[in-house]
């Protein structure tokens, strides 16, 4: 399927009083040719190689057809700065398009040889109704992109007016949830301490019967060993002095015989 491409390229012309003159090239892209289309807003010239053409041509700096017509169109297609255009006669009316560029540290100089139209008007209306053409595409294109992105811009707007009111109804909700939160933990902190309030309470009120009772145990043993103390001495000293005489031997006297 062929590709079209239309550039304005700037070729150099002492007799300009920019120095430069202007032509432009439209070009129609076969897998395996090329047309080309150029005037200068007065004549027009054509260059129409055969696809033997181009194959010897491709052959000839080493290159597959296809990477031959990519390259040629790459700077045709649209001016290179660093490429030199030319534009020169070839005699009878005709014209040589030449173009230089880099591969490889190498400077390659390739041209065409472009014949005069024999309908220079109708060539250049051609060529006119093709940059006509591809202007309204392009307006047409800018127009939707344009509009597209009026789409976007308001969709944007709504997201982001979206995206605050979302903001602001979740600082709301954190503010009311932590309000909330607060009055449930001050509520359960109070009966809490009224829990522990009833306890100690409760503790102390079980404690005081118990000390009650270990002090009047604590009395009692007391008196109990205060009415041992007041027992008569003397009976219990008898009661001993008789204890050891009854557990004492008794000693038989021994009569000395003379």
């Amino acid at each position: 399927m062929e590709r079209y491409s239309c550039s304005k390229l700037l070729i150099p012309n002492g007799n300009s009083a920019t120095g430069e003159e202007p032509i432009f090239v439209k070009a129609t892209w076969f897998p395996t040719h090329f047309h080309l289309a150029i005037t200068d807003g007065q004549a027009a010239w054509h260059c129409h190689p055969s696809e033997e053409e181009v194959k010897q041509r491709a052959a000839h700096w080493d290159l597959p057809v296809s990477e031959y017509l990519q390259l040629s169109d790459r700077y045709l297609g649209l001016q290179q700065p660093r490429s030199v255009y030319a534009f020169d006669d070839a005699g009878d009316g005709h014209k040589r398009l030449s173009w230089t560029f880099e591969k490889e540290g190498m400077t390659l100089l390739w041209r065409w040889k472009c014949v005069q139209s024999p309908n220079s008007k109708k060539s250049n209306v051609e060529i006119l109704d093709f940059l006509m053409g591809s202007n309204v595409k392009l307006s047409d294109k800018v127009v939707g992109e344009n509009e597209l992105f009026e789409k976007m811009k308001v969709e944007a707007e709504k997201c982001l007016a979206q995206s605050e009111r979302i903001a602001n109804e979740r600082v709301e909700f954190e503010s009311e949830i932590y309000a909330k939160f607060l009055g449930v933990l001050n509520s359960k902190k109070s009966k809490l301490r009224e829990l522990r309030d009833k306890l100690l309470k409760r503790e102390n009120t079980e404690k005081s019967p118990q000390e009650e009772d270990t002090e009047k145990t604590e009395s009692f043993d007391e008196e109990s060993d205060y009415d041992r103390s007041d027992e008569d001495p003397q009976m219990d000293i008898t009661g001993s002095s008789k204890d050891v005489m009854a557990n004492k031997p008794s000693r038989l006297k021994r009569t000395r015989r003379t």
